[in-house]
């Protein structure tokens, strides 16, 4: 498997930047409940913020709560998403929760995230290794090496 990994265009570059001053905005300490920031970008180029919500019972991360405000906001095709930790953590990759949301409802998305070569974006389908589809008509699906072809 070839993963797909791209350096930040300008666009990637202004979308940390907004994730950033989400969490710079908003952060109540490191050890406090705000403490990462995310934007997403939709196909049309607007961007969307979130802030996590930390809470002993498995709160929102800062990525679902942008999708959720980008839904939200009308905005039905996504194209790249980041979250940003605070104190100047830079772009983190998401968990594996978050990965499994995005394959599943945004499978074309590409993701900001530290890698081998510096930061860089990768397609969704190239953290999901060997996912399993699920959607809400049909459940979990089978493997499909064709999900992740191209």
């Amino acid at each position: 498997m070839t993963i797909d990994l791209r350096e930040l265009t300008a666009e990637d570059l202004e979308l940390v930047e907004f994730a950033r001053g989400i969490v710079d905005a908003n952060t109540d300490g490191e050890a406090g409940v705000h403490t990462m920031g995310a934007a997403v970008r939709g196909t049309d180029g607007r961007m969307y913020g979130g802030i996590n919500l930390y809470h002993f019972t498995g709160g929102p991360c800062a990525e679902l709560v942008a999708l959720g405000h980008a839904r939200a906001s009308g905005a039905r095709e996504l194209a790249t998403i980041v979250a940003v930790g605070n104190y100047g953590r830079g772009p983190v990759g998401p968990c594996g929760r978050d990965r499994q949301i995005l394959f599943d409802y945004h499978p074309r998305i590409r993701v900001i995230l530290p890698t081998g070569e510096g930061v860089r974006s990768v397609r969704i389908r190239d953290l999901m290794p060997l996912g399993a589809v699920w959607t809400v008509e049909e459940g979990t699906q089978p493997y499909d090496p064709g999900v992740f072809a191209g």
